[in-house]
């Protein structure tokens, strides 16, 4: 803007027109001082290139700039300019280069030939310039036109089996109406099973899932495992649901889902008691001892309950003074169900098929059954399961692809058999590093619906007694390798027996052990008492 302003006041003082008047009201306007206007005016008399841009110092030869040299050290020392200066003063010392200037000329030369997004790189990395970019925003579209997942790990301890943990969050956003269409949470890290019971809860649109759902027509993900598995990607086939796989390290690219991952941290997670990252006093920060947390049930009652009042109270900026649900409710597209029935079998992996025999189905080296199996042995069935739930099993029709029902595993350990099972493996853990990293990966059931955490995992009776006699085994040998048979020396042997002298000195004196029988030998305990109590023969007299 400063250069035809001051073009237009050159122009007006060339032709002799121009005032005191309009060379102030051209200060006001630029919002710099009446004075720099008149500099800007006469160095544009003396160079019209000048014009072009008031203000800026002119080139001149020998002017320092920013050369791939400093770029580098910049992004040596994280934008560090007097890290930099040093550096280059040390290289001039060894001749490896021209002295540098002074380090406000530096300063300036970097400010005025890189670029915020540039500076900001060199110091922090890609998603430090990234936040100086331009992105544009996506249209809005039409509900369940684009859905966006994600996972979260919450920033709040609750109280999961006694221990302190932090739960993941596993969650589908609308992109029109930034509505969140399904929910999951899970204690521990999160799985397919985790995306799996989201996108059932996102899908349904009857009570208590409703009104929002339906199936959509493609599904951001970020390249997660859990989000890319052969069960997810399989279910999003046979849903007729379009994957569009994003970069590495673009949270940009699924804006809608890190916006809400954002929002539910200050907005309702801040609030909770067990918040990891409140301001604590000191100079450590700790939690009170006295703290209670929250058990798993509360904390997935209260994100339920702030689940709702995003979708039917909050008022987003890009929806202009609408709530989620009325922005869905007055979108016209129409929606596709799916059965509650369809969408469980969807969502279901695929073991293959068996043959049902009287002890029912072989799955994994374990035997499941079901009442509805009788008179069925015989038949070729068709496996599917949900990942990680190993208790129960979901069978069909082989060749007709007729659901048979459910089977359960058949001899499930008792709770007590468990709880020594897990005792069992947690001392062995303790002694084990291996072992130790193993038994921290417990995996817990999604859930929809406010419940106490489900552990997932199951054992049969056999198995439980096993792995017991196995570790009370290991523990025998244990002791036995911990004995230390030369603490206590051996008492000396009788002396009328032949003992080496390096023997002798390993013993303490004890008295002579005396035989009932006399010296026969006849009822001595072992052979080694017999031989010591025969007569000598010559030899050995002439030996000793």
């Amino acid at each position: 803007m400063r250069g035809p302003v001051v073009r237009r006041l050159l122009a007006l003082r060339r032709e002799g027109k121009l005032t005191t008047g309009q060379v102030r009201s051209a200060a006001d306007v630029l919002g710099v001082r009446e004075r720099a206007v008149w500099r800007w005016l006469a160095a544009a008399e003396r160079d019209e290139a000048a014009a072009r841009a008031p203000g800026e110092r002119s080139t001149y030869p020998g002017r320092f700039t920013v050369t791939d040299e400093v770029r580098a050290l910049l992004g040596l020392w994280k934008g560090n300019v007097a890290a930099v200066h040093r550096e280059l003063t040390a290289r001039a010392a060894r001749g490896e280069g021209d002295p540098p200037p002074s380090i406000p000329t530096l300063h300036r030369a970097i400010r005025r030939d890189l670029t915020p997004g540039e500076r900001a790189g060199l110091a922090g990395g890609e998603r430090a310039a990234r936040k100086h970019d331009v992105f544009l925003a996506r249209p809005r579209g039409w509900r369940n036109q684009v859905w966006e997942t994600d996972h979260v790990q919450v920033p709040v301890l609750v109280e999961v089996d006694g221990k302190p943990r932090r739960p993941w969050i596993t969650w589908f956003t609308d992109c029109a109406t930034t509505a969140i269409t399904g929910v999951a949470v899970t204690p521990v890290h999160p799985s397919r099973e985790s995306v799996l019971a989201a996108l059932r809860s996102a899908v349904l649109r009857e009570d208590p899932y409703g009104p929002f759902g339906g199936v959509p027509e493609k599904v951001r993900v970020d390249r997660g495992k859990d989000f890319l598995s052969r069960t997810v990607t399989a279910a999003f086939d046979l849903l007729d649901v379009t994957v569009e796989d994003l970069p590495a390290y673009t949270p940009h690219l699924k804006g809608t889902v890190e916006g809400l991952n954002r929002a539910v941290e200050s907005m309702f997670l801040a609030s909770l008691p067990g918040y990891a990252r409140q301001p604590r006093p000191g100079k450590r920060s700790s939690r009170p001892k006295d703290e209670v947390l929250l058990g798993f049930e509360d904390f997935t009652t209260r994100l339920l309950a702030w689940t709702l009042w995003w979708n039917t109270e909050h008022r987003p900026a890009p929806l202009r003074g609408k709530t989620p649900l009325q922005a869905w409710q007055d979108d016209p597209t129409p929606l596709r169900d799916v059965p509650a029935a369809d969408l469980w079998t969807f969502t279901l992996e695929d073991a293959g098929t068996r043959t049902l025999t009287t002890r029912g189905i072989r799955f994994r080296r374990r035997d499941y059954v079901g009442p509805w199996m009788t008179g069925q042995a015989g038949i070729q069935v068709r496996i599917r399961f949900m990942p990680h739930h190993d208790h129960r099993i979901e069978v069909y029709h082989a060749a007709t692809g007729r659901y048979l029902g459910p089977a359960d595993l058949a001899d499930q350990a008792t709770d007590e058999q468990i709880s020594a099972v897990r005792r069992a493996r947690s001392a062995r853990a303790r002694r084990l590093k291996k072992d130790l990293e193993a038994s921290q990966r417990e995996r817990y059931a999604a859930v929809n619906q406010p419940e106490a955490p489900r552990r997932l995992g199951a054992l049969t009776g056999a198995q439980a007694e096993a792995e017991l006699a196995q570790t009370a085994d290991s523990d025998l040998a244990q002791l036995a390798q911990l004995a230390m048979p030369d603490l206590i020396p051996h008492a000396a042997p009788p002396a009328d027996w032949r003992t080496p002298a390096s023997l002798a000195a390993l013993t303490t004196p004890g008295p002579p052990i005396r035989y009932p029988s006399g010296r026969d030998g006849a009822s001595a305990p072992d052979g080694r008492h017999r031989r010591a109590a025969l007569p000598t023969t010559a030899e050995d007299g002439d030996a000793s």
